[in-house]
């Protein structure tokens, strides 16, 4: 799929499937607003990405151009080779507001899908007993991603932890060898939208903070090696060129 750039507000519309509902993104004063692109599967065709705070607590919503977490990726049956699927709120915090090793990389909070494999060992989304088996149903992560050219030219990954390092990494850490974390904050889809709610310590600056809107898939390396997960393709891009036009207030 190709990027497109935003242009435009879409306050309405028809075949996308997205009601005007004033809680949605697309509605929300400071928004970054995007044009809709037919070409483009319509649950990650961003139309607006939003985030506001109370206090301590940010609210990141995006408004899609379908129903948001219809689509998910298909089983390849192992955790190499696997494919996530991801809605992403890259941010300029740094990596140390939520417990990662100061200045390592791009923090984006990531709702992400993958049937392969469970990377919240912490959490039981499924509500079945098993903490392993929910993996398919969108979850939340905090992510540290940084350009790594073994995934192609120009593109992100998430960051490595090499091994015999012990860098500092938040309590919820999942286990893998990424900057990866596993929160608990559930996604929460109302059509078109999808909501995450966080929590950061008092002691974390948020005012003017800048983030932007993504959807986009990764792929586990198929030697399950670094780098680990790759971003192997970019749905859309809320501003159209990852510069985080948008601040939260």
């Amino acid at each position: 799929m190709t990027r497109f750039f935003a242009t435009a507000a879409i306050l309405t519309l028809g075949a996308g499937g997205v009601l005007a509902d004033d809680d949605h993104a697309l509605h929300q004063k400071g928004a970054i607003l995007s044009e809709a692109d037919t070409q483009k599967v319509a649950s990650f065709d961003i139309l607006a990405a939003h985030a506001h705070r109370a206090d301590n607590t940010v609210t990141f919503h995006m408004t899609t151009n379908g129903n948001a977490g219809a689509d998910t990726p298909e089983p390849v049956g192992g955790v190499g080779g696997a494919e996530v699927f991801s809605y992403v709120w890259p941010t300029s915090l740094d990596p140390e507001a939520v417990g990662f090793e100061a200045g390592t990389g791009i923090l984006a909070l990531a709702a992400t899908s993958h049937p392969d494999f469970d990377d919240t060992p912490l959490v039981d989304e499924n509500n079945d007993g098993d903490t392993g088996n929910d993996g398919l149903l969108w979850h939340s992560h905090w992510v540290v991603l940084t350009p790594t050219e073994a995934c192609g030219s120009g593109a992100l990954a998430v960051r490595d932890i090499p091994e015999g390092a012990t860098p500092q990494l938040p309590a919820t850490w999942p286990g893998l060898p990424i900057y990866l974390d596993s929160p608990g904050f559930t996604p929460l889809f109302d059509g078109p939208e999808i909501t995450v709610t966080v929590g950061f310590r008092s002691d974390v600056d948020l005012a003017g903070v800048a983030y932007d809107g993504v959807t986009s898939a990764l792929r586990v390396n198929a030697n399950v090696h670094a780098p680990l997960l790759c971003v192997v393709d970019v749905f859309d891009i809320a501003s159209g060129d990852l510069s985080l036009p948008a601040k939260i207030n």
